[in-house]
C-alpha cells in the first residue's frame, strides 16, 4: 500500500497525518506498540518541517506499507539543514531532540538535505502484527500465489 498527503506547513497538519497513518495501520493489523513508535517518529519529522522549513508553505508525506515494513518520506522545499545539528544537542535540552527520538523509535533514519532545495527525511521500521491481522492471516495464501 502506498499513499501520500500534501499538507500545509502548520501545526494542525500533524494530527491529520497521525490519524490517517494510525487508522491505516490499525486497519491492516499492525501491533499497537509498532504503531505508537511510528506515530511519534512521524510527528517529530513533521514538527521539524513546521518549525524550521520557513521558506515553504507546504510539505509532503509519502507512506509505503507492505507485509514487512513501513517506509515514510517527509519532504519539504525549505532551506535545508546541516546534518551535524543533531549531534550537538544536549540530551536534557527541551528542544532539538527530534532526530534522536526518531532514531530511537524506528530501524533506520536518513536525511537528504540541500541548501535552498529542501529536506527529505526517510524513516523505516519493520512491522510487527497483531495475531488476527488480515495480512498475517493471508500471508500463506499470498506466498502461494507469488511464485
Amino acid at each position: 500500500m502506498k499513499f501520500s498527503l500534501d499538507l500545509p506547513r502548520e501545526t494542525l497538519s500533524i494530527p491529520v497525518i497521525r490519524r490517517v497513518l494510525g487508522d491505516t495501520m490499525r486497519g491492516l493489523g499492525v501491533s499497537e506498540g509498532c504503531i505508537a513508535d511510528i506515530l511519534v517518529a512521524i510527528s517529530e519529522a513533521c514538527t521539524n518541517v513546521v518549525q524550521h522549513a520557513d521558506s515553504t508553505s507546504r510539505y509532503e508525506v509519502i507512506v509505503g506499507i507492505d507485509a514487512g515494513q513501513c517506509v515514510l518520506k517527509v519532504m519539504d522545499r525549505g532551506q535545508g539543514f546541516d546534518g551535524e545539528t543533531a549531534k550537538s544537542v544536549h540530551p536534557d535540552s527541551e528542544s532539538g531532540r527530534g532526530i534522536t527520538i526518531m532514531k530511537a523509535l524506528v530501524d533506520d533514519v536518513s536525511f537528504e538535505s540541500r541548501p535552498e532545495s529542501g529536506t527529505v527525511v526517510y524513516l523505516q521500521k519493520r512491522l510487527s502484527w497483531k495475531d488476527e491481522s488480515p495480512l498475517r492471516l493471508r500471508q500463506p495464501e499470498l506466498l502461494k500465489t507469488a511464485g
